[in-house]
């Protein structure tokens, strides 16, 4: 099985359970608490090698891997719809697809709030000025409030790629490079 096969089951296995756990916390007026669920649950993937790895390893059984998510759960008081779809992606052998879940539940609540997420690629961390001025730019353009999800790679050198839904810009230095290297090649 190639990668984008894999990517797409973790999506669509991913889809799935965030409908379901969506939906619990909309009916039970806890979005609010899902969110901060959901962006602890992200950093905690973000910072967390060994969480990356329990996820991800199929060594671990079913009961370990249960053992693990309820007591991060219980940990970062995460809502109980959240835990509960934890566990069930846990007793299911589905847990490989939790930063897939993750990426859905984000999209759902931003969706609900009427906001768009940007995701942006930076040679280096932006300040909270450099954030704020990039939102406020972004919405200006898309008329939606704008939610700046960065990532950080030194390869850029400068400037930044910013993708928007399927819209995407590249201002990066790279990629001004690549294309001043192409023009080259065919100059020569």
């Amino acid at each position: 099985m190639d990668v984008s096969e894999t990517a797409s089951i973790s999506s669509g296995i991913a889809e799935r359970y965030a409908t379901a756990i969506f939906e619990l916390a909309q009916e039970g007026k806890s979005l609010p608490k899902l969110e901060a669920g959901v962006d602890a649950l992200a950093d905690a993937l973000e910072a967390s090698a060994d969480l990356r790895e329990m996820i991800a390893s199929p060594v671990i059984s079913r009961s370990e891997q249960g053992a693990a998510m309820e007591a991060l759960a219980k940990k970062m008081k995460l809502p109980e719809e959240l835990s509960k779809g934890l566990a069930l992606m846990a007793e299911k052998r589905r847990l490989f697809a939790l930063p897939q879940l993750v990426a859905q539940l984000r999209a759902m609540i931003a969706e609900e709030k009427g906001e768009v997420t940007a995701d942006v690629v930076s040679a280096k961390a932006l300040t909270k000025t450099q954030s704020e001025k990039l939102a406020s730019t972004l919405k200006s353009t898309v008329g939606k409030d704008v939610k700046i999800n960065v990532t950080v790679d030194e390869s850029l050198i400068g400037g930044l790629v910013v993708k928007v839904g399927s819209k995407m810009i590249d201002t990066s230095i790279r990629s001004r490079l690549d294309s001043l290297q192409n023009a080259m090649k065919e100059v020569g």
